[in-house]
């Protein structure tokens, strides 16, 4: 019997076309495209709006022909210029005819064609637009899966419609000026352009979702370039010294604020996950995203937090994995979501439930509004008590996993491949499955959940929760801790013995605190080895391993989060030696692999030595923008500036240990809750403005309205 298909575990397909795709993100819609702007039918390519390809071929041609691409311009993450010529006629050298196709997307997608005449003499020519959908679900193409749907393609007066027969409620309306003739699949214009002159027409392509048009969000009133101005308005301007440093910040800046979803409604504004294929809410990568994305933005790990505790489960359903209080892992709109999933909400993922607890502590930490945080509390109440009653499932007092059925995934941690969890000889572990990292996470949850009992005067729970991680730590270091290898092993399988593989997981061990000092030492002399450290980066899985692939999807490559959180782990423990000198080591690496990738950090790409190829190779079907690989230099940046707000108390710890090749750091307009600082930071010292009187800066009283200055060596 062939194994049951996954849809949503692993990696997708190649994009196709044999080209270098253009990516386009802004909310709910993404748009791929290859260097000329076409969307090729048979490929994975398509502009996508809530999971449903709606677009599946937009081709220009000009006068029969491809256009020959000069350059592709992406100052945004929702727009882009693609800039070509028509190929010069036979026997002359060069073309005279520049072709511009300008594309910006916002719940549909608006493009701008203009043809620039620079020659001296007018030019009589003919373009036709072809036009198709499909509208396919986001998990058939992703998986490469035929669609055997079809649309109904109809002329309205000026108007191409497609109407999705299997449901007449979605559909699509393309629309143009310069007077274009409208055909079943293509608009056509025939046009003379003046010598030392040029043409232009506007095309939109409107979706159509519950027999209603869906309004284009690009116009100027509220267009993704007004709501980006905006968001930059409110959130922390981060610069440095080093111009590479900040131009890798600025890119995080734009991803991030267009993977914002916004549903309107007084719905909460969240992040998505990442494009291509995770244009949606997900537990874990909104989470860690939010988290990591906290000096930028607070409010956006508030809206996050509220959109999935409106999702925390509240029945047992198998089909769904949903369980009281478990918070979800995807939610997908799209034709085929519920088939696949079971429902528009999947619940798989045994971490996302303690990082929300987690996240909701340290929301109230960097000053979320007192109203949020007791309006979350119930969510985070029921989360503790699925950890301890469902994520227990045989009371060992540890927190593993096992899918309810075949459709479920295999594997729930973050590394959700079917073979991403296996010994030092590759063979693969038996669920029920308990991973290293989720009993951090649980220990860290468990200890969030103590602080938020206290703040409200439940000093019983906050003690009983104490004593639950007191003693998980202690369980943790007996069960999981190998000592002829002297690491952390990556999980015990279902009969409690150690899946001993040397793993990036037993870092995220380090950032939630539940290592012991004792064990620190050889844990980060393992990690150091260049076996982990690829010069870009940590790999997930040693090269000493019997499953290593660095070209694998989580057995050795480089995951951009995962090193990022491994540095904030490190830099926790600074105080053992060789942690900080990892710390900067890895992120000096992945920094460089950044500006490699034009300052875009991808999803993953291959763990290959930097000893074996100087720049990083990328994995082919990595996602990009992706949220947590766009936030992780923002947690880089608070990592080395050691710095942990508690607005509640009034208090701002600040121990800044930034790399020498940064320069100086400057944090302008933080907002932690009523108060609003800037931070200046270089090497070991740090100057503090804005901190009212009555707040404390590392343990000392600061001044009023006077510029604090402080050296930590």
């Amino acid at each position: 019997m062939s194994a049951p298909q996954v849809f949503n575990a692993g990696p997708p397909v190649g994009l196709g076309g044999g080209q270098s795709t253009i990516t386009l993100v802004e909310a709910n819609t993404f748009c791929l495209s290859d260097n000329l702007g076409d969307i090729h039918p048979g490929t994975a390519q398509g502009l996508f709006y809530r999971d449903t390809r709606t677009i599946s071929r937009w081709e220009l041609r000009v006068e029969g022909q491809h256009a020959e691409q000069l350059t592709v311009l992406t100052p945004e993450s929702f727009k882009a210029r693609f800039v070509m010529r028509v190929p010069p006629r036979a026997g002359v050298a060069d073309s005279t005819l520049l072709i511009v196709r300008s594309r910006l997307i916002g719940d549909g997608l608006k493009e701008t064609v203009t043809v620039h005449n620079l020659g001296h003499e007018d030019t009589a020519l003919r373009l036709i637009l072809h036009a198709e959908a499909d509208f396919a679900d986001l998990f058939l193409v992703k998986e490469g899966r035929s669609h055997h749907g079809s649309a109904e393609v109809t002329v309205a007066g000026s108007e191409l419609h497609f109407t999705d027969h299997a449901d007449p409620g979605r559909g699509l309306i393309i629309s143009a000026t310069g007077d274009p003739v409208v055909l079943p699949g293509a608009l056509s214009w025939r046009v003379v352009v003046p010598a030392r002159n040029q043409w232009r027409a506007q095309v939109f392509a409107q979706p159509v979702a519950g027999h209603r048009r869906v309004q284009i969000s690009c116009g100027e009133e509220d267009s993704p370039i007004t709501r980006m101005t905006a968001w930059r308005a409110t959130s922390t301007d981060l610069t440095a010294t080093d111009p590479r440093l900040t131009y890798i910040l600025r890119r995080t800046e734009s991803d991030l604020g267009a993977l914002r979803i916004d549903e309107g409604g007084g719905l909460p504004t969240y992040v998505a996950a990442g494009a291509p294929w995770f244009m949606t809410l997900f537990g874990r990568d909104s989470l860690l995203t939010s988290w990591m994305a906290l000096p930028l933005d607070s409010e956006l790990a508030v809206g996050t937090l509220r959109q999935l505790a409106r999702l925390q489960g509240t029945t047992v359903d198998p089909i769904t994995e949903e369980e009281p209080g478990r918070i979800m892992h995807e939610m997908r709109r799209g034709p085929a979501g519920e088939r696949v999933l079971g429902g528009s909400v999947y619940y798989g993922s045994i971490d996302a439930t303690p990082l929300f607890v987690m996240l909701l502590a340290e929301c109230r930490r960097w000053g979320a509004e007192e109203s949020a945080v007791a309006e979350l509390i119930p969510a985070a109440r029921a989360a503790l008590d699925w950890l301890e009653h469902f994520g227990d499932c045989d009371d060992d007092g540890l927190v593993e996993y096992r899918r309810k059925t075949d459709r479920g995934l295999v594997n729930q941690g973050w590394k959700d491949s079917f073979d991403s969890i296996s010994d030092v000889t590759g063979r693969l572990a038996e669920p029920p499955i308990a991973l290293c990292e989720v009993q951090g996470y649980t220990y860290a949850a468990r200890l969030a959940g103590a602080e938020l009992a206290r703040a409200r005067g439940d000093e019983a729970a906050a003690t009983r929760l104490e004593h639950q991680a007191i003693a998980l730590k202690e369980r943790f270091d007996q069960a999981f801790w190998v000592p002829e290898r002297g690491w952390y092993a990556l999980a015990l399988d279902h009969r409690k013995r150690p899946v001993d593989a040397l793993s990036s997981n037993v870092a995220h061990c380090l950032w939630t605190g539940i290592v012991s000092d004792e064990r620190a030492e050889q844990l980060i002399a393992h990690l150091a080895d260049p076996d982990m450290d690829s010069g870009f980066g940590l790999r997930t899985l040693s090269a000493a391993m019997g499953a290593y692939n660095p070209m694998s999807y989580h057995n050795g490559s480089v995951w951009p989060h995962d090193t990022a959180l491994a540095v904030a782990g490190l830099m926790r423990y600074r105080h053992i030696p060789g942690a900080c000198e990892l710390a900067e080591r890895l992120a000096r690496g992945l920094l460089d692999a950044a500006l490699h990738f034009n300052g875009r950090l991808p999803e993953l790409f291959c763990g290959f030595g930097r000893d074996q190829f100087h720049s990083p190779v990328p994995y082919p079907t990595s996602c990009s923008p992706q949220a947590w690989a766009s936030a992780a230099p923002l947690l880089l940046v608070r990592s080395f500036l050691g710095l942990s707000p508690d607005v509640p108390n009034r208090t701002l710890d600040i121990a800044p240990h930034l790399p020498a090749r940064w320069g100086q750091l400057m944090l302008s307009d933080l907002r932690l809750g009523p108060v609003t600082v800037g931070i200046e930071a270089e090497g070991n010292t740090m100057r503090v403005e804005g901190l009212p009187g009555d707040w404390m800066l590392n343990g000392e009283c600061s001044e009023v309205e006077e510029r604090v200055t402080v050296d930590v060596r």
